[in-house]
C-alpha cells in the first residue's frame, strides 16, 4: 500500500478480468500489490464482486480492458464502480486501456445511437472520478464526460519502436493513414521521423488492389501503416497490397488496439506486411500469436500516468518519445 507523505490517503490498484496480466504489469511497475478481490461469474451470467479489504479513505485506481467479451467486462466495471462508492473510497480512477463502443462517437444515418456517449454516462453515473484511456477513437470523446479525462497515446511508445529499428532517413519512410481520419495519427508518428505522409483513399468494403487508391508519393519507400485499432485487418492488408502496387519498397503495419476478430491474424500473416505493432492495452491470447506480431507494453505508460495522477503532477512527459 503507497501513500505519498502529504496525502493521509493510500493509492490502491484493483484489477478485473479485462486485462488482469496487464493490471499486474502496472502494479509491479507502479511497486503497489493488486488489492484483493474476487470477481464470479454465474451460470446465468449474472455478476458478483466482493473487495476483500477495506478501501475507505482510499483513492483506487480500477484497471479494465473493456474488450471481447465486450459487455462482460463492461458489467465488472460497472459493479465495481458499485462496490467501491458503497465502500467510502475516497476517489475512483478508472484506467481504460482500451475503450469499448468509441467507435460509436458520432450518428452517421437516422435513429443511431452514440453509444460511446451513452458508455460515458453510465460509467459517470457509477461514481467514477476521474477516467484514463489510452487511444481513444475519437478525441471528443473525452468531451462526452463532466470528469476528468486523461487522454494517453501509444503513439511515442509506437515511435520509439520504430527509432530503434533504424529503417531509414526521412527521404526513406512514409507515414501512411489507411483512410482520411487516420491522416491526424499519420502525420503525429510522421513528424517524429521528419518524413511525408501518404493516404489510401479506399473504401472499407473494396479489397481491390489498385495505385491510384494512394495520395502521396510511395514509390521506392520504406510504408508504415498507422492506426488506432485493428479489428478485422481487412482495411490494413488492403491497403498494404495497394501501396506495393504504387511501388513501396516495403510494408509495416502498427496500430495501439488489437482486436484481431475474424481471422484478422491469418490475413496479417499471410499479407505482404513486414511486420504489425501493437501494444498490450488489450490481451492477446496464445492462439492468436503470429510470427509477425510484435506486442509493446504500456504497463510503464499507465504506471507513471497513476503515480502523476496520485502526486497531482503533470502528465504532459508522457506524451513525448524517449521523455520519462
Amino acid at each position: 500500500m503507497v501513500a505519498r507523505a502529504n496525502n493521509r490517503h493510500a493509492m490502491r490498484l484493483i484489477a478485473l478480468n479485462g486485462n488482469f496480466d496487464l493490471a499486474e504489469a502496472v502494479a509491479e511497475s507502479v511497486g503497489t500489490p493488486l488489492l484483493s478481490t474476487s470477481v464470479k461469474h454465474f451460470a446465468d451470467g449474472e455478476i458478483q464482486i466482493n473487495i476483500n479489504e477495506t478501501v475507505r479513505g482510499d483513492d483506487i485506481f480500477v484497471i479494465q480492458s473493456v474488450n471481447d467479451p465486450v459487455n462482460e467486462n463492461f458489467m465488472e466495471l460497472m459493479i465495481m464502480l458499485d462496490a467501491l462508492r458503497r465502500a467510502s473510497a475516497h476517489t475512483i480512477n478508472v484506467v481504460l486501456p482500451y475503450f469499448a463502443y468509441s467507435r460509436a462517437d458520432r450518428k452517421t444515418r437516422s435513429r443511431e445511437p452514440i453509444t460511446a456517449k451513452l458508455v460515458s454516462n453510465l460509467i459517470e453515473i457509477g461514481g467514477a472520478d476521474r477516467v484514463v484511456a489510452l487511444d481513444l477513437h475519437a478525441d471528443q470523446i473525452q468531451g462526452f464526460f463532466d470528469i476528468p479525462v486523461d487522454h494517453l497515446q501509444g503513439l511515442p511508445l509506437i515511435a520509439d519502436y520504430f527509432i530503434s529499428k533504424r529503417l531509414g532517413g526521412p527521404d526513406d519512410l512514409v507515414v501512411v493513414a489507411p483512410d482520411h481520419n487516420s491522416t491526424k495519427r499519420a502525420r503525429a508518428l510522421a513528424e517524429t521521423f521528419n518524413c511525408p505522409i501518404a493516404i489510401v483513399d479506399k473504401r472499407d468494403s473494396d479489397p481491390s488492389v489498385d495505385p491510384l487508391d494512394i495520395i502521396g508519393d510511395v514509390d521506392d519507400r520504406i510504408c508504415i501503416i498507422a492506426d488506432d485499432l485493428i479489428d478485422t485487418a481487412n482495411r490494413m492488408v488492403w491497403s498494404a497490397n495497394s501501396l506495393k502496387a504504387a511501388g513501396a519498397k516495403e510494408v509495416y503495419g502498427c496500430a495501439t488496439h488489437a482486436i484481431f476478430s475474424k481471422g484478422a491474424t491469418e490475413k496479417l500473416q499471410e499479407s505482404i506486411i513486414k511486420e504489425v505493432v501493437v501494444t498490450d492495452s488489450i490481451r492477446i491470447p496464445e492462439d492468436k500469436h503470429f510470427p509477425k506480431l510484435v506486442s509493446l507494453s504500456v504497463a510503464d505508460l499507465f504506471a507513471r500516468a497513476i503515480e502523476k495522477i496520485y502526486n497531482n503532477q503533470s502528465i504532459h512527459s508522457l506524451f513525448v518519445p524517449n521523455e520519462k
